[in-house]
């Protein structure tokens, strides 16, 4: 079973989940980026640009996600070298350092309150999030166009593109793809139609909609909102 709440880090969540022994899962893009706790180890999710499916990965889960473009300042590595894979954090940062994290969290009363912690002392040692990155998502989630929001913002294209690969992974029309995906299937699960979910969430038209949620979640947005993703 899944579940989440808010962290104590300004715009994060923090997660557990226990799957099913046969299940597998389907894990949407949604411009974050994940440290993961899993039987004793630490692991961080990269931004993905597709469904990413788990499976045949028993036991007990807990992760903190990070706010799309805030977790490559604390893991001190660009995103886009990240982007759909989940690697061991002790590939990313010294063995004898992720050895005591590890057991600092394992010796929690929980995974998930032990990796919240590691997140926020990481945190309050790196630098503020840079703002102009907030205002990025923010604006591409409210559907403004990319040359827009670039002109809005002083940054020509390729500066924002270059700083979108390192903050979220990927360029800014892909970040923009992925957020209407988000507001599509938030409509939709509402129990919006599908046509005016379309039209809502900043698509062409039905068509649109999905061709794009194949694309992406790699289900029919049917089966999708059916649980069977």
């Amino acid at each position: 079973m899944y579940v989440e709440w808010a962290s104590r880090l300004a715009g994060a969540v923090v997660w557990t989940n226990t799957p099913g022994r046969d299940g597998v899962g389907r894990v949407l893009p949604d411009g974050c980026m994940d440290l993961l706790w899993h039987e004793g180890r630490l692991l961080v999710a990269g931004p993905d640009t597709h469904a990413y499916l788990t499976g045949g990965e028993a036991g007990a889960w807990a992760g903190v996600r990070f706010y799309p473009g805030t977790a490559p300042t604390l893991l001190g590595v660009p995103a886009h070298e990240l982007r759909d894979r989940r690697v061991e954090l002790a590939d990313l940062w010294p063995v004898s350092e992720v050895r005591r994290l590890a057991d600092r969290v394992n010796a929690a009363p929980d995974p998930a309150s032990g990796l919240e912690d590691v997140a926020l002392r990481q945190a309050a040692g790196a630098e503020p999030p840079d703002p102009v990155l907030r205002q990025v998502v923010t604006a591409l989630d409210t559907g403004r166009p990319v040359a827009v929001t670039a002109d809005e913002l002083g940054l020509g294209a390729r500066q924002l593109h270059r700083r979108s690969l390192a903050a979220f992974g990927y360029g800014p029309k892909t970040l923009a793809r992925i957020l209407r995906l988000r507001r599509a299937l938030a409509l939709a699960r509402g129990g919006v139609p599908f046509a005016d979910t379309a039209a809502r969430a900043g698509y062409a038209d039905q068509a649109h909609l999905a061709r794009d949620v194949r694309e992406l979640a790699g289900l029919p947005l049917g089966e999708l909102l059916a649980g069977r993703g």
